[in-house]
């Protein structure tokens, strides 16, 4: 009887990862996921795959894990964190020791292919969308950490073969993050920051994970970076005019002057020094949401595995809403 692959993935109680699992299990792989108890399960529930009990520092239970992996998919990451520390622990440190198991116990793995974030390049400059060359440019401490962790990852080049994946702003169904403009917009408000037009990339999750996959797969992608996003550059807009059409309502645009972006921003940041979680919304968040363009070009990924965006906005957003209903979160 022919052996199953087996992939290991980190974050896959999240959004990103647990639609990383479905696909695997998809492709017939036998799945582990990497998951502290504390974690919810609600997407991995009812699914064939073997739950492994330990944190991303836990380094006998990870050999355990590892040592008969083909694929390792490190997915988990700290997006909102109090401190600069909280962000280099969870995003650089955690690498560091999967790269070192790797290398005691598996140096000889298929591939480890790691998530991190077109923030790690950073916002497009003079308008002209990012691709692998350009120079990184982080314009927060998440950003700076997830290119320390990009380095860290390379500098393993000649002892472990792995892929970097630098996805863009990603929306889909199970997405807690940009529901929140789905949400805002059904309550009859859409919002604009600044007067200015701004463009992006998106990437509906199933494009995302699909790309991901094919990274993992593809002889090219060893030892590469790619950004991995919708071939389309839209505008706020169109984004509004996607869910308006989805939704089947209209809704007020209002336009939010890039002061008035900073001021909620401080105001959140300074009220979460009274809580232990920090603030959802903060100064660097600020600093993301004003910047003119956050595109990039997904010509490598096309070029070296075929990566093509199936999912278009319209589809995307009402495959999303569709969702959002059923659950009952709209």
């Amino acid at each position: 009887m022919e052996k199953k692959i087996i992939s290991v993935v980190t974050g896959a109680s999240g959004f990103v990862g647990s639609h990383l699992v479905d696909k695997l299990l998809n492709e017939g792989h036998l799945v582990k996921c990497i998951l502290r108890s504390t974690s919810s399960k609600r997407w991995l529930e009812g699914k064939n795959v073997e739950i492994v009990d330990c944190g991303l520092f836990d380094k006998e239970p990870l050999k355990k894990v590892l040592v008969d992996a083909d694929y390792v998919f490190h997915i988990a990451g700290v997006v909102k964190a109090k401190t600069e520390e909280g962000y280099f622990k969870g995003n650089v440190e955690t690498t560091k020791v999967l790269l070192e198991v790797l290398d005691e116990v598996n140096p000889n793995i298929k591939r480890f292919v790691v998530a991190s974030s077109q923030t790690a390049c950073g916002p497009s400059l003079n308008g002209v969308p990012c691709n692998e060359e350009t120079p990184e440019h982080p314009i927060t401490t998440y950003g700076r950490s997830k290119v320390e962790q990009e380095k860290l990852v390379k500098s393993y080049k000649g002892k472990i073969l792995f892929t970097i994946v630098r996805p863009t702003a990603v929306y889909g169904e199970r997405d807690t993050e940009i529901y929140l403009v789905f949400k805002t917009y059904k309550a009859g408000l859409f919002s604009l920051i600044g007067f200015d037009e701004k463009k992006l990339n998106l990437i509906h999750v199933q494009d995302l994970v699909d790309g991901i996959y094919l990274s993992a797969i593809s002889e090219k992608a060893k030892d590469q970076i790619y950004f991995l996003a919708s071939e389309e550059i839209y505008t706020w807009p169109v984004v509004g005019k996607a869910i308006e059409k989805a939704m089947g309502k209209k809704a007020i645009t209002v336009r939010l002057p890039h002061f008035l972006v900073y001021t909620v921003a401080a105001f959140a940041e300074f009220f979460s020094m009274f809580s232990s979680k920090p603030a959802t919304f903060n100064l660097e968040k600020a600093r993301d949401f004003v910047q003119k363009n956050w595109t990039c070009d997904v010509s490598k990924a096309k070029r070296d595995f075929g990566f093509a965006q199936k999912v278009s906005l319209e589809e995307g957003i009402k495959r999303t809403i569709d969702w959002y209903r059923e659950m009952k979160w709209l």
